[in-house]
């Protein structure tokens, strides 16, 4: 165990990493703490026996999950139990160094021991263990042919943030139970541990309240997919045509137990005091107006509590009542974003709480409101977490803050915990490539992997000593365009794996090269695990050029961009011209190619680059460029509804 010793902590550790062949360190995502490489190689075998101590109904269920993760691809019976086995759990409660998260594994020719303070650490000692065998071990189908060996290695590991989740949005688009659990085992594989689910908000209600049954009965379904999706993008349909869904209580615990084995934690989200429109198309006695706020679907924005009656707060309660009693965690998510204060202004019930309790305006009547809640979720044993809004008027004593548009250093300096899920790197409903003629349709913003992975979940303006406030990061996956798991499992990886590392890993071992060099790897993983993501890349593909409103006009004009850089060989070529925001687009009426000023290729058509995009590719048969010559794209173009247009334009081989 001294050989290519991989301390990866600190500068000199990483150049040390860098500098070894990449055969020589395992494709391990997320990157352990501290790691070195030994000689050998210790090989499963049909006569490997997993045996754990002490005899713990916790410790005996990570082993069966460890076995029965080896046995589908391998064949071998593996048993579990005894008191001698070549793969060893261990339980040491004195190794407080490790935390509740940390392991210790070692991997020799004749054995491999995982050991750890607590369940958690042993359960993430096994997913490295199966992370160190060849990828085609997370396959559930025998596999042939490979030999099925680890390295040998000592690793000590442990998390840097107690904070590692994913979001899922079930209220946009339902997932079934079976699909949640799904998106478990792949957070399980990158040892996420917090799951955020989004159960309820003005499109859909999705978990069972025995109080209100009409909840579910009514309010879980709409009359189509919505947001202008194929009808066939889900399955979510009932036996009446309806689109929708919901889980009863019971498979809420089945999803929790599922969950659990797997050391991650479910925070529901009952969303509140806006996002209401489930719940007041079925109680609208609980809007300002009294009124339903008709057929749920991608229109419904504005609804929002009545923050003046007092029936709006008993509600809650009942609701928040079965929620607890469902879910063990710590967390209670309300949401408390994006809050319409129009009817409140116009509310007689919430004027006269306003003044009432002598507050200012509307925001503070949102602060009162969450208060209030705060006070129901912590009478329960609960800790109350909200989106960035609730800081409106004034954070609530004991809130923890998620920040999605700010508010972290402020929080942290007041004493809140906060969760980092900002905007810029953790929107996974987001676009992956600027181009995105070749994405699924996504709600837009572009967040390629390479900034998840620079992503630094403490802020730079916070000072050290609030350090302890920031919790850990989680990627969210909004689901208004996202209506299959196939497309949510495009979306969240390989950002997720990026995320894991950041989340895991020490600050001082990420390093973008290594992790380009592992992901291949894990992709293999990936692949034989089931689990759907886009195609790894290490480099995205960079526009030609672009185009911006202050270029724009209403009368046709010519706009030149340079591809001296992008095409050095002859052959076809295509130019796509991609609008990515504004309330316009442009239509365009002819494309060329010049060499030196003269035109070499042209492409006359009438097209049109904007929301609904028609034609707007051109394409060029080009010579190979004379040494030394530029090259330049021209375009003949004119903003079309405005002048608020921009997008870029993409060059490449015809075809590809």
């Amino acid at each position: 165990m001294k050989n290519n010793a991989i301390p990866i902590l600190g500068t000199f550790a990483l150049l040390l990493f860098q500098s070894l062949e990449s055969s020589a360190a395992p494709a391990l995502i997320p990157q352990p703490a501290q790691m070195e490489i030994g000689a050998g190689q210790f090989t499963l075998t049909a006569q490997t026996r997993i045996v754990f101590t002490p005899e713990a109904k916790e410790v005996a269920a990570i082993a069966e999950y460890l076995a029965g993760h080896l046995r589908p691809a391998t064949g071998f019976a593996l048993p579990v139990g005894g008191q001698t086995g070549a793969i060893g759990l261990q339980l040491d409660s004195t190794a407080k160094e490790l935390g509740a998260e940390g392991y210790r594994l070692k991997v020799i020719p004749q054995s491999v021991t995982i050991c750890a303070q607590q369940p958690a650490g042993l359960f993430y000692g096994a997913v490295t263990l199966l992370q160190l065998l060849p990828p085609e071990i997370f396959s559930r189908q025998a596999v042939k042919g490979v030999a099925w060996t680890m390295p040998c290695v000592k690793i000590s590991d442990q998390p840097r943030f107690g904070w590692r989740g994913l979001m899922l949005d079930v209220s946009r688009h339902f997932f079934s139970k079976e699909e949640v659990k799904h998106l478990l085992d792949a957070m399980a594989l990158h040892k996420f541990n917090t799951f955020h689910w989004h159960l309820t908000d003005d499109q859909g209600w999705r978990i069972e309240i025995k109080k209100y049954p009409q909840l579910t009965q009514a309010g879980a379904w709409r009359k189509d997919i919505g947001f202008g999706l194929d009808p066939k993008s889900s399955t979510a349909y009932g036996p009446d045509g309806r689109y929708g869904g919901f889980y009863t209580q019971d498979d809420i615990r089945e999803v929790l137990a599922y969950a659990q084995a797997r050391f991650i934690t479910i925070v529901p989200e009952i969303e509140m005091p806006g996002h209401a429109g489930a719940i007041l198309s079925q109680f609208p006695d609980l809007a300002c107006d009294g009124k339903a706020p008709g057929e749920l679907g991608a229109g419904v924005h504005a609804s929002v509590y009545c923050a003046g009656r007092e029936d709006t707060f008993a509600y809650i309660e009942n609701v928040l009542t079965e929620v607890v009693a469902l879910f063990p965690g710590k967390y209670l998510h309300i949401g408390g974003d994006e809050v319409p204060k129009d009817n409140w202004k116009k509310c007689a019930k919430c004027q006269a709480r306003i003044k009432a309790e002598g507050l200012k305006n509307e925001h503070e009547l949102q602060s009162y409101f969450i208060r209030r809640v705060e006070g129901l979720v912590n009478a329960k044993g609960r800790t109350l977490i909200g989106w960035s809004e609730i800081r409106e008027g004034g954070l609530a004593p004991r809130a923890t803050l998620m920040d999605w548009i700010g508010g972290a250093v402020e929080g942290a300096n007041g004493g809140h915990d906060v969760v980092m899920s900002p905007t810029s790197h953790c929107y996974f409903d987001y676009c992956q490539s600027q181009r995105r003629s070749r994405e699924p349709r996504s709600i837009g913003g572009y967040i390629p992997l390479r900034k998840v992975y620079d992503f630094e979940p403490i802020p730079a303006k916070l000072a050290p000593e609030q350090h302890k406030h920031i919790l850990g990061a989680q990627g969210n996956l909004w689901t208004e365009y996202i209506a299959s798991l196939k497309h949510v499992e495009y979306m969240a990886f390989p950002r997720g794996a990026a995320l894991a590392e950041v989340t895991w890993s020490p600050a001082a071992a990420k390093n973008w090269d290594s992790f380009v060099q592992r992901m291949p790897v894990h992709q293999q993983r990936l692949v034989a695990a089931g689990i759907g993501h886009r195609e790894f890349r290490a480099v995205e593909e960079t526009p030609a050029g672009e185009w911006k409103p202050k270029q724009m006009s209403t009368e046709f004009k010519t706009l030149t961009w340079d591809l001296t850089a992008l095409v050095k060989d002859g052959g076809a070529y295509a130019a796509e011209f991609v609008y990515n925001r504004g309330k316009c687009g442009i239509a365009l009426r002819s494309a060329s190619v010049l060499q030196n000023g003269v035109e070499i290729a042209k492409d006359v058509h009438d097209a049109f680059a904007g929301a609904n995009s028609r034609k707007n590719i051109y394409t060029f048969k080009l010579p190979k460029p004379a040494p030394g010559a530029k090259l330049t794209l021209q375009a003949s173009l004119r903003s079309d509804g405005g002048t608020d247009s921009a997008g870029q334009i993409f060059v490449s081989p015809a075809g590809k």
